[in-house]
């Protein structure tokens, strides 16, 4: 299986797609006026306690307010009260999750106005702030450090025992003294001089970061975690990785200096693209970024499936479509299943989607059949490095998924809400809005004197006004002894308008 990852730089944006056999299967965006804030370390004051919730509120110097859980707070804790979630950094976030065993209502430990160093474990999405905990994590190129957490912890991808007995026999030698350590992935075959450097390099930044700490008041910026390229580098550029393309000289320069310092080796698999057609119109993926903001993905055989977000998760509906098959319904309908459950988890992982997530299969009358479509969609959401769950399909044909959110998904990272329907999807239609605009006349205060009214409105209304509806529009205008002016405006929306009263004789 060829594995390429590509990077795409300009002075606005920076995105990055990793392809296995020439498919994308994971998209990265970082926008200049739209950070990244996970892995950012800050100082920050506690605004708010609430015991209710047992979290609280932190002002970190951002837009919005931070929250953390008390689950996330090492204030207060013991040696035995601290427990990690998970010895495998590439299952899950960008950070591993220590977590409290013992814990102690917030308001025991928290109080308003205290200072508090935390880290951003999930950015802003939406209209939420940011997520942090004040268990921080800094990941090097083989080891990711967690000063609060007196761990040593082994990737769970580094399946020899031998190796990973050497690799912990390493760590016991060289670690730091009540500092927590993961060995990640990378590190099966490297040398001990690697591992003592990325110890002494992490261990650096750490003191810098406590020295940070007591010299800035807060909120404060402690530390800020490499640009969108070097992370990649750093944590996907591995030996399974056959080539990595760049299309910036100054950047490419730049990630193979950084290469240097750790695996020199891989330097010869960094390529500078130059051609003038774009890297990403060249390997197909900015057609696969047009399929992740399409609403509708049709499926090979001609089936389709429609993806659809809301506030409180995402729902997936699968259809046949132009599919007939060729034997009977059943058999069908199960073929267009199984073709949807993988590719329904291909966009998940592509679009970055988290949170709940229903997908509506066609209904199938055979328990097998319902059992093949689940295991279909376990075995092609596997290899997802996010944390997931998945129920059993019901007798309805539905399935539940539970996927952990870091970020913003990639709809919301490259579009907004729609200005003319507000998110809804649809707009009002011209004959509705008409109506509104009869109701909101007849609504007009009765004045002895005549009146005029003067309605401004989209030229798609003023027409139907004029045409299909003047027969409304004139009983209306002897219903309330009103003259009405009709004049269309292109600048309002379809369901915008405006109505203005005049007193006055009629015709005046």
């Amino acid at each position: 299986m060829s594995v390429e990852i590509a990077i795409n730089v300009s002075p606005q944006e920076t995105r990055v797609a990793v392809l296995y056999n020439k498919v994308v299967t994971e998209l990265y965006v970082d926008r200049a006026k739209k950070k990244d804030f996970v892995g950012d370390v800050y100082k920050g004051k506690v605004v708010k306690v609430l015991p209710g919730m047992q979290a609280a509120f932190l002002d970190i110097g951002l837009e919005r307010a931070a929250f953390i859980h008390v689950s996330d707070l090492s204030v207060g804790t013991e040696p035995g009260d601290i427990l990690v979630e998970s010895d495998d950094e590439e299952k899950g976030p960008d950070f591993p999750r220590p977590r409290r065993q013992n814990i102690l209502p917030i308001e025991q430990l928290l109080e308003e106005g205290q200072e508090l160093m935390v880290q951003i474990s999930k950015g802003p999405i939406m209209t939420k702030g940011p997520r942090v905990t004040s268990y921080c994590s800094l990941p090097g190129r083989f080891l990711v450090l967690m000063p609060n957490v007196d761990h040593v912890g082994i990737s769970r991808r580094i399946a020899k025992d031998e190796e990973r007995a050497r690799l912990k026999e390493i760590m016991k030698r060289i670690r730091e003294p009540g500092y927590g350590y993961i060995v990640r992935t990378v590190s099966e075959g490297v040398s001990e001089e690697d591992l003592r450097s990325d110890v002494e390099f992490l261990t650096a930044l750490w003191q810098d970061i406590l020295k940070k700490q007591d010299q800035y008041p807060a909120p404060a910026m402690l530390h800020t975690d490499l640009s969108l390229t070097l992370r990649v580098v750093r944590d996907l550029f591995t030996k399974k990785v056959d080539r990595l393309i760049i299309d910036s000289k100054e950047e490419c320069d730049a990630v193979r200096d950084f290469v240097k310092r750790y695996l020199p080796e891989q330097t010869s698999r960094i390529y500078h693209y130059d051609k003038e057609e774009g890297l990403f119109d060249h390997l197909g993926v900015e057609m696969e970024i047009s399929r992740a903001l399409s609403r509708k993905v049709w499926l090979k055989s001609g089936g389709h499936i429609v993806i659809d977000h809301t506030e409180a998760m995402t729902v997936v509906d699968v259809n046949t479509g132009r599919y007939v098959g060729k034997r009977d319904q059943e058999e069908t309908i199960l073929k267009n299943n199984l073709e949807a459950a993988r590719e329904i988890a291909y966009q998940i992982k592509l679009r970055g989607i988290g949170g709940i997530i229903i997908i509506d299969f066609i209904d199938m009358e055979r328990e097998r059949n319902r059992d093949k479509v689940y295991r279909a969609l376990v075995d092609a959401m596997a290899k997802d490095k996010a944390r997931t769950r998945i129920s059993r399909i019901t007798d309805l044909g539905l399935i539940e998924i539970s996927r952990e959110r870091v970020r913003e998904d990639i709809l919301r990272t490259l579009s907004d809400l729609c200005a003319d329907c507000d998110g809804r999807g649809y707009t009002k239609s011209a004959t509705t809005v008409v109506y509104d605009i009869f109701r909101d006349i007849r609504r007009i205060e009765r004045n002895p004197g005549q009146q005029k009214v003067i309605l401004g409105a989209n030229p798609i209304i003023v027409d139907m006004l004029r045409d299909t509806e003047h027969e409304g529009l004139e009983q209306l205008e002897r219903e309330r002894r009103h003259q009405i002016v009709v004049q269309g405006d292109p600048l309002l929306h379809l369901e915008q308008y405006d109505i203005v009263v005049m007193e006055g004789a009629r015709g005046a």
